[in-house]
């Protein structure tokens, strides 16, 4: 009778243990797809997996996507276009769609400020000229465009600062940190990230060089004033107390970490190959970050500044990363190679370990946590 009863305790104590269940949207890049899906602490289930796009024939890339701070409507970038990009709102659960509105050039990464509502998504210009891009600042309620605000050579990881007055993003070419006042609409500060500036290309004598030994890494070909940035970010993310943010060095093989009061590089982090995304946790107390090239993803102690675990994906090119709000959990998007599925890993910060992987459409890329519910 005793063993009956402790049985049956233990089976009610794991079924409180997971009795949350946390819900997430990823998207399949190659296969114009958007998967909701649900994990129970145990194990994940595909809600469903939401055709997107409006070519059957084509693909036509959705890359972005986040979900509004009431958690009632997700948006989507779809990055290609004759010749620009989408942005899609749907209704959160039902994922019935409700409307769109065309950006710029290959439009990625999007947050929306709890301070004044709206929506900043970057336009990345992946297949146009190497010029200076923009950030397009949308209204959600109406789905229209108000403003573009030009910022680096290929934006990307357009983030909001936990009190929704900045937005910070990065150029990925520039090597370039913006600050976006959300409030006034206009870059209020900009971070040179390299810690050697390039040559500036257009400024050379060249008839006294040999230019078969240059480094071309950091040289402007052709275009005045512009450098070929080594860090090459991809990615940053403000930290919850909104006194630091961390920025993902794509070419360098680091990640820096700004003091947002002095505006300055405070500490670069060497770490595994090709960092993309970063995530912080709610507590503020873990970085985990995805490294693209080297198939891993990396867990660092924002107390100690050191990290404590990497750990190897389920398949190659890891892409991004959300953390659940209640910290104890990191989800991982994975493209694969080729005809591989997509995939989306999920950590356990408590153990640094994958516990469940869910199998999602080519190319997994963007994702965004919903919610969790008991």
């Amino acid at each position: 009778m005793k063993g009956i009863l402790v049985s049956f305790l233990l089976l009610l104590f794991c079924q409180y243990a997971h009795s949350q269940e946390y819900y997430v949207y990823v998207t399949a890049e190659s296969e114009d797809e958007v998967s909701l899906i649900k994990f129970d602490g145990v194990k994940t289930n595909i809600i469903e997996n939401k055709a997107v796009g409006v070519w059957p024939a084509e693909i036509e890339g959705p890359h972005g996507i986040t979900v509004d701070p009431s958690g009632k409507f997700w948006y989507l970038s779809l990055a290609h276009g004759n010749p620009y990009g989408t942005l899609y709102k749907f209704k959160t659960g039902s994922n019935e769609y409700v409307a769109k509105v065309e950006l710029g050039l290959f439009p990625a990464s999007m947050e929306i400020s709890k301070a004044t509502g709206l929506l900043y998504c970057v336009n990345f210009n992946l297949h146009g000229d190497m010029v200076p891009s923009s950030v397009s600042v949308v209204d959600p309620e109406e789905m229209i465009e108000i403003d573009r605000i030009t910022t680096g050579v290929m934006p990307h990881g357009s983030r909001i600062s936990p009190d929704g007055l900045y937005q910070y993003s990065v150029g990925m070419m520039s090597g370039e940190l913006f600050e976006i006042d959300a409030l006034g609409m206009k870059v209020s500060r900009k971070l040179i990230l390299d810690e050697e500036k390039g040559m500036d290309h257009g400024q050379m004598d060249h008839s006294q060089m040999d230019h078969s030994k240059m480094d071309h890494s950091k040289m402007n070909h052709g275009m005045k004033g512009m450098n070929h940035s080594k860090t090459k970010p991809t990615w940053v993310m403000p930290h919850p107390d909104g006194k630091r943010a961390y920025v993902a060095g794509n070419g360098s093989n680091e990640i820096l970490e700004i003091d947002l009061t002095t505006w300055t590089v405070s500490s670069r982090w060497p770490c595994e190959k090709g960092p993309y995304n970063i995530d912080v946790s709610p507590d503020g107390n873990l970085l985990v970050v995805s490294y693209k090239t080297a198939g891993k993803t990396g867990i660092w102690d924002l107390t100690s500044n050191e990290q404590v675990a990497v750990i190897k994906n389920s398949n190659k090119v890891t892409h991004g990363v959300a953390i659940s709000s209640d910290s104890k959990y990191a989800f991982v998007s994975v493209e694969g190679i080729g005809g591989d599925p997509g995939a989306m890993d999920v950590v356990d910060l408590t153990k640094n370990e994958i516990v469940t992987t869910a199998y999602l459409g080519k190319q997994a890329g963007g994702i965004a946590f919903w919610k969790v519910e008991k």
